[in-house]
């Protein structure tokens, strides 16, 4: 069993003498721009007053709908969820998607 086990393993360690070694590629990524980070978004809890305070005034504001109503406001570069009167959720949009 001794010699089959030593044997195992001297043929193990030399295929990996004998595979080639080949180069390592490296992958940058650069870090994202402040004014593209979630941090430029309205955060989740803000009222409608910070929002429009700190953003300006929306593009379109689209009425509420559902239960518990759900409202939004368009701005250039993203979406503000509003449920009642405060965010629920911010979303980028792509801007060559906008009609």
């Amino acid at each position: 069993m001794r010699r089959t086990t030593l044997a195992a393993l001297a043929a193990a360690f030399g295929l990996t003498l004998s595979s080639p070694i080949l180069p390592a590629e490296t992958l940058e990524i650069g870090t994202v721009p402040a004014a593209t980070s979630q941090s430029a978004l309205p955060g989740r809890g803000a009222s409608m007053a910070e929002v429009e305070t700190r953003f300006g005034t929306p593009e379109r504001k689209v009425a509420a709908v559902g239960q518990p109503p759900i409202s939004r406001w368009v701005y250039p570069g993203f979406v503000v969820y509003f449920e009642y009167s405060h965010v629920v959720h911010a979303v980028r949009i792509n801007p060559a998607s906008r009609g």
